[in-house]
């Protein structure tokens, strides 16, 4: 059994409800999807006892009504785990992982600027990766936004 495989047995014991939802896509790359409600005790588990080293990136999807998060997350080994999870996009509220991984805060601040998400935790400070002056509620990764929108609330300010 290689390595990927053993964390996908380990991970399969202690949380059976992600039978189906792992997939090795290739060597040192594994996907999990977990549902938001578990997501943190997934994760909790696998910074803890697979030996998660950091955070490389978090992404963030538009799906049409829910957003998406992937965190990817290296192993001392090169392995990477990338748990994917979501929220619907009528309430965009996620927890902070800053606690785990300071280094987060840089992505989280994206998915608020940039998605309109809400992050839990994410202590204040200055926007990113938006000017200061961007106009609230214009998030330019949804896939409804136009940049007429942003055009149209310049236009408003300006008259």
């Amino acid at each position: 059994m290689n390595e990927e495989e053993k964390i996908q047995q380990e991970l399969l014991k202690n949380f059976a409800f992600l039978e189906n939802k792992i997939k090795i896509q290739r060597v040192r790359r594994i996907f999990i999807e977990v549902p938001l409600e578990k997501f943190f005790a997934v994760f909790d588990y696998a910074v803890k006892n697979l030996g998660v080293s950091m955070l490389s990136a978090l992404s963030g999807l538009d799906e049409g009504e829910n957003f998406s998060f992937i965190y990817h997350l290296a192993l001392a080994n090169g392995i990477m785990l990338n748990f994917k999870t979501g929220v619907a996009k009528n309430a965009p509220l996620l927890k902070t992982v800053t606690g785990y991984f300071p280094s987060a805060e840089i992505y989280e601040r994206e998915l608020a600027d940039l998605l309109g998400v809400e992050v839990i935790g994410l202590k204040k400070g200055k926007r990113y990766p938006l000017p200061d002056n961007w106009p609230e509620g214009q998030y330019p990764l949804r896939k409804g936004w136009k940049k007429e929108a942003l055009n149209k609330q310049e236009d408003k300010k300006n008259a």
